[in-house]
Protein backbone atom coordinates (compact mmCIF):
# COMPACT_ATOMS: atom_id res chain seq x y z
CA UNK A 1 0.00 0.00 0.00
CA UNK A 2 1.35 3.45 -0.82
CA UNK A 3 1.62 5.49 2.14
CA UNK A 4 2.41 8.85 0.86
CA UNK A 5 -0.64 11.03 2.22
CA UNK A 6 -2.50 12.67 -0.46
CA UNK A 7 -4.89 14.74 2.01
CA UNK A 8 -4.11 15.38 5.76
CA UNK A 9 -6.66 17.27 8.22
CA UNK A 10 -6.90 17.66 11.98
CA UNK A 11 -10.05 18.27 14.13
CA UNK A 12 -9.26 18.31 17.71
CA UNK A 13 -9.84 14.75 18.58
CA UNK A 14 -9.27 12.77 14.93
CA UNK A 15 -6.61 12.94 12.02
CA UNK A 16 -7.82 12.17 8.91
CA UNK A 17 -5.17 10.92 6.14
CA UNK A 18 -5.51 9.82 2.54
CA UNK A 19 -3.23 7.36 0.77
CA UNK A 20 -3.99 5.80 -2.69
CA UNK A 21 -8.02 4.96 -1.98
CA UNK A 22 -7.16 4.39 1.67
CA UNK A 23 -8.19 6.61 4.58
CA UNK A 24 -6.98 5.99 8.20
CA UNK A 25 -8.88 7.85 11.21
CA UNK A 26 -6.47 8.47 13.82
CA UNK A 27 -7.89 8.62 17.59
CA UNK A 28 -5.97 11.23 19.11
CA UNK A 29 -6.92 11.78 23.06
CA UNK A 30 -3.56 9.64 23.21
CA UNK A 31 -3.18 11.36 27.64
CA UNK A 32 -6.35 9.99 28.10
CA UNK A 33 -6.32 6.33 26.47
CA UNK A 34 -8.31 8.31 23.52
CA UNK A 35 -11.47 7.50 25.34
CA UNK A 36 -14.95 8.35 23.20
CA UNK A 37 -15.78 11.40 24.71
CA UNK A 38 -18.91 13.31 23.40
CA UNK A 39 -16.59 15.40 21.25
CA UNK A 40 -14.82 12.41 20.17
CA UNK A 41 -17.62 10.90 18.65
CA UNK A 42 -19.19 13.96 17.28
CA UNK A 43 -15.56 13.79 15.11
CA UNK A 44 -15.69 10.37 14.04
CA UNK A 45 -18.96 10.91 13.31
CA UNK A 46 -18.69 13.53 11.09
CA UNK A 47 -14.98 11.93 9.78
CA UNK A 48 -17.36 8.44 8.61
CA UNK A 49 -20.43 10.41 7.06
CA UNK A 50 -17.50 12.09 5.12
CA UNK A 51 -15.77 9.60 3.98
CA UNK A 52 -18.94 7.20 3.65
CA UNK A 53 -19.89 9.47 0.58
CA UNK A 54 -16.31 9.50 -0.98
CA UNK A 55 -15.85 7.59 -4.00
CA UNK A 56 -12.20 8.07 -3.99
CA UNK A 57 -12.22 5.79 -0.73
CA UNK A 58 -12.16 2.58 -0.79
CA UNK A 59 -11.07 0.99 2.39
CA UNK A 60 -10.79 2.53 5.99
CA UNK A 61 -8.38 1.88 8.87
CA UNK A 62 -9.48 2.89 12.24
CA UNK A 63 -6.12 3.48 14.68
CA UNK A 64 -5.03 5.48 17.43
CA UNK A 65 -1.71 7.51 18.83
CA UNK A 66 -0.60 6.95 22.34
CA UNK A 67 -0.12 3.81 24.77
CA UNK A 68 -4.01 2.18 23.80
CA UNK A 69 -6.27 2.36 21.05
CA UNK A 70 -9.01 2.87 22.66
CA UNK A 71 -10.32 2.53 26.82
CA UNK A 72 -13.73 2.96 26.57
CA UNK A 73 -15.91 6.21 27.48
CA UNK A 74 -14.56 8.92 29.18
CA UNK A 75 -15.71 7.87 32.78
CA UNK A 76 -14.78 11.08 34.14
CA UNK A 77 -17.09 13.17 31.58
CA UNK A 78 -19.61 11.16 32.55
CA UNK A 79 -19.17 11.80 36.40
CA UNK A 80 -19.18 15.40 34.92
CA UNK A 81 -22.35 15.34 33.45
CA UNK A 82 -24.49 12.84 35.23
CA UNK A 83 -28.14 13.24 33.72
CA UNK A 84 -30.28 10.83 31.68
CA UNK A 85 -29.98 13.41 28.71
CA UNK A 86 -26.23 13.85 28.85
CA UNK A 87 -25.14 10.04 29.50
CA UNK A 88 -28.51 8.39 27.12
CA UNK A 89 -26.80 11.04 24.27
CA UNK A 90 -23.60 9.75 25.07
CA UNK A 91 -24.67 5.80 24.03
CA UNK A 92 -27.13 7.18 21.17
CA UNK A 93 -23.96 8.60 19.44
CA UNK A 94 -21.56 5.89 20.22
CA UNK A 95 -24.67 3.21 18.96
CA UNK A 96 -24.89 5.84 15.57
CA UNK A 97 -21.19 5.80 15.76
CA UNK A 98 -20.95 1.70 15.58
CA UNK A 99 -23.92 1.85 13.02
CA UNK A 100 -22.37 3.97 10.46
CA UNK A 101 -18.91 1.79 10.17
CA UNK A 102 -21.32 -0.97 9.78
CA UNK A 103 -23.60 0.83 7.17
CA UNK A 104 -20.53 2.62 5.53
CA UNK A 105 -19.82 0.88 1.92
CA UNK A 106 -16.45 0.51 2.76
CA UNK A 107 -14.41 -2.12 4.14
CA UNK A 108 -13.10 -0.58 7.79
CA UNK A 109 -10.20 -2.55 9.45
CA UNK A 110 -9.38 -1.72 13.30
CA UNK A 111 -5.73 -1.26 13.65
CA UNK A 112 -5.30 -2.53 17.49
CA UNK A 113 -2.29 -1.75 19.67
CA UNK A 114 -2.55 -2.15 23.50
CA UNK A 115 -5.48 -2.16 25.26
CA UNK A 116 -9.12 -1.69 23.66
CA UNK A 117 -11.56 -2.00 26.73
CA UNK A 118 -15.18 -1.44 26.81
CA UNK A 119 -16.56 0.91 24.16
CA UNK A 120 -12.84 0.52 22.66
CA UNK A 121 -13.72 -3.48 22.24
CA UNK A 122 -17.01 -2.39 20.80
CA UNK A 123 -15.53 -0.17 18.34
CA UNK A 124 -13.17 -3.22 17.35
CA UNK A 125 -15.80 -5.62 17.07
CA UNK A 126 -17.92 -3.00 14.71
CA UNK A 127 -15.17 -2.88 12.46
CA UNK A 128 -15.58 -5.48 9.29
CA UNK A 129 -12.08 -6.78 9.89
CA UNK A 130 -9.09 -6.04 12.77
CA UNK A 131 -5.70 -6.26 12.55
CA UNK A 132 -3.87 -6.71 16.37
CA UNK A 133 -0.65 -6.12 18.12
CA UNK A 134 0.62 -8.95 19.43
CA UNK A 135 1.05 -7.15 22.84
CA UNK A 136 -2.75 -6.04 22.25
CA UNK A 137 -5.08 -6.93 25.00
CA UNK A 138 -9.28 -6.80 24.95
CA UNK A 139 -11.88 -6.85 27.90
CA UNK A 140 -15.44 -5.23 28.62
CA UNK A 141 -14.09 -3.93 31.78
CA UNK A 142 -17.48 -1.95 32.81
CA UNK A 143 -18.93 -4.71 35.19
CA UNK A 144 -15.44 -4.11 37.52
CA UNK A 145 -17.06 -0.92 38.13
CA UNK A 146 -20.38 -1.30 38.93
CA UNK A 147 -21.55 -1.09 35.40
CA UNK A 148 -22.20 -3.83 32.94
CA UNK A 149 -21.22 -3.29 29.16
CA UNK A 150 -24.26 -3.28 27.55
CA UNK A 151 -23.67 -1.46 24.26
CA UNK A 152 -20.30 -3.27 23.70
CA UNK A 153 -21.78 -6.36 23.86
CA UNK A 154 -23.97 -5.93 20.94
CA UNK A 155 -21.08 -6.04 18.59
CA UNK A 156 -18.88 -8.50 20.87
CA UNK A 157 -21.68 -11.12 21.01
CA UNK A 158 -22.02 -10.41 16.98
CA UNK A 159 -18.33 -11.52 16.87
CA UNK A 160 -17.59 -14.36 19.49
CA UNK A 161 -19.85 -17.24 20.52
CA UNK A 162 -21.70 -16.68 23.31
CA UNK A 163 -20.21 -18.22 25.99
CA UNK A 164 -16.85 -16.43 24.78
CA UNK A 165 -19.20 -12.91 25.32
CA UNK A 166 -20.83 -13.58 28.26
CA UNK A 167 -17.24 -14.81 29.79
CA UNK A 168 -16.08 -11.07 28.97
CA UNK A 169 -19.12 -9.33 29.94
CA UNK A 170 -19.78 -10.68 33.37
CA UNK A 171 -15.74 -11.07 34.51
CA UNK A 172 -14.39 -8.14 32.74
CA UNK A 173 -11.23 -9.92 32.83
CA UNK A 174 -8.71 -9.92 29.81
CA UNK A 175 -7.78 -11.61 26.59
CA UNK A 176 -4.51 -11.36 25.10
CA UNK A 177 -4.33 -11.45 20.99
CA UNK A 178 -4.15 -14.80 20.66
CA UNK A 179 -6.85 -15.48 22.52
CA UNK A 180 -9.07 -12.68 20.80
CA UNK A 181 -7.93 -14.35 17.44
CA UNK A 182 -9.13 -17.97 18.16
CA UNK A 183 -12.33 -16.44 19.73
CA UNK A 184 -13.46 -14.40 16.11
CA UNK A 185 -12.42 -10.78 17.69
CA UNK A 186 -9.97 -9.98 15.27
CA UNK A 187 -8.23 -11.37 12.19
CA UNK A 188 -4.42 -11.26 11.84
CA UNK A 189 -1.57 -10.71 14.68
CA UNK A 190 1.22 -8.86 13.97
CA UNK A 191 4.41 -7.99 15.75
CA UNK A 192 4.37 -4.56 16.77
CA UNK A 193 6.96 -2.89 14.67
CA UNK A 194 4.90 -5.01 11.95
CA UNK A 195 1.36 -4.17 12.82
CA UNK A 196 1.52 -0.94 10.33
CA UNK A 197 2.69 -3.89 7.46
CA UNK A 198 -0.12 -6.19 8.41
CA UNK A 199 -2.72 -3.68 8.24
CA UNK A 200 -1.24 -2.54 4.35
CA UNK A 201 -1.31 -6.09 3.15
CA UNK A 202 -4.94 -6.72 4.23
CA UNK A 203 -6.03 -2.97 3.13
CA UNK A 204 -3.94 -3.98 -0.61
CA UNK A 205 -6.08 -7.22 -0.77
CA UNK A 206 -9.03 -5.09 -0.45
CA UNK A 207 -7.62 -2.62 -3.01
CA UNK A 208 -7.50 -5.50 -5.69
CA UNK A 209 -11.17 -6.23 -5.36
CA UNK A 210 -14.24 -4.22 -7.07
CA UNK A 211 -15.31 -1.65 -4.64
CA UNK A 212 -18.87 -1.75 -6.05
CA UNK A 213 -18.64 -5.38 -4.89
CA UNK A 214 -17.27 -5.20 -1.98
CA UNK A 215 -19.91 -2.60 -0.94
CA UNK A 216 -22.71 -4.71 -2.21
CA UNK A 217 -21.50 -7.57 -0.43
CA UNK A 218 -20.69 -6.19 2.65
CA UNK A 219 -24.36 -4.35 3.06
CA UNK A 220 -25.92 -7.94 1.96
CA UNK A 221 -23.70 -9.58 4.87
CA UNK A 222 -24.67 -7.58 7.93
CA UNK A 223 -28.69 -8.01 6.52
CA UNK A 224 -28.74 -11.71 6.08
CA UNK A 225 -26.91 -12.20 9.35
CA UNK A 226 -29.70 -11.55 11.57
CA UNK A 227 -32.32 -13.45 9.04
CA UNK A 228 -34.02 -16.71 9.31
CA UNK A 229 -32.30 -19.17 6.58
CA UNK A 230 -35.08 -19.12 4.35
CA UNK A 231 -35.00 -15.23 3.90
CA UNK A 232 -31.49 -15.23 4.27
CA UNK A 233 -31.03 -17.34 0.98
CA UNK A 234 -34.33 -15.43 -1.00
CA UNK A 235 -32.01 -12.55 -0.07
CA UNK A 236 -28.48 -14.17 -1.24
CA UNK A 237 -30.12 -15.51 -4.52
CA UNK A 238 -31.11 -11.88 -5.37
CA UNK A 239 -28.15 -10.38 -4.97
CA UNK A 240 -26.03 -13.15 -6.31
CA UNK A 241 -28.30 -12.65 -8.91
CA UNK A 242 -27.80 -9.11 -9.74
CA UNK A 243 -23.74 -9.32 -8.64
CA UNK A 244 -23.43 -12.12 -11.67
CA UNK A 245 -25.35 -10.24 -14.26
CA UNK A 246 -23.33 -7.04 -13.50
CA UNK A 247 -20.46 -4.99 -14.86
CA UNK A 248 -17.66 -6.65 -12.50
CA UNK A 249 -19.01 -9.99 -12.61
CA UNK A 250 -18.52 -10.19 -16.40
CA UNK A 251 -15.13 -8.41 -16.13
CA UNK A 252 -13.62 -11.14 -13.68
CA UNK A 253 -15.28 -13.92 -15.40
CA UNK A 254 -13.84 -13.14 -18.76
CA UNK A 255 -10.39 -12.52 -17.44
CA UNK A 256 -10.13 -15.54 -15.65
CA UNK A 257 -11.22 -17.33 -18.71
CA UNK A 258 -8.63 -15.63 -20.90
CA UNK A 259 -6.19 -15.87 -17.60
CA UNK A 260 -5.36 -12.46 -17.63
CA UNK A 261 -5.89 -9.71 -14.50
CA UNK A 262 -9.20 -7.93 -14.33
CA UNK A 263 -9.94 -4.19 -14.94
CA UNK A 264 -12.25 -3.58 -12.77
CA UNK A 265 -14.54 -0.55 -13.87
CA UNK A 266 -14.77 1.80 -11.48
CA UNK A 267 -11.20 1.89 -10.71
Amino acid sequence: MDTTATNSRTESNLLRSDSAGVATLTLNRPQQFNALSMEMLDALQSALDEVAADRTIRVVVIAANGKAFCAGHDLKEMLANRSKQFVGSLFDKCCNVMMSITRMPQPVIARVHAIATAAGCQLVGACDLAVASSDARFATSGINFGLFCATPGVAVSRNVSRKQAMEMLLTGDFIDAETALQWGLINRIAAPGELDHAVGELADLLLAKPSAVLAAGKQFFYRQIEMDMAPAYKLASEVITNNMLGQDALEGVNAFVEKRAPNWHEK
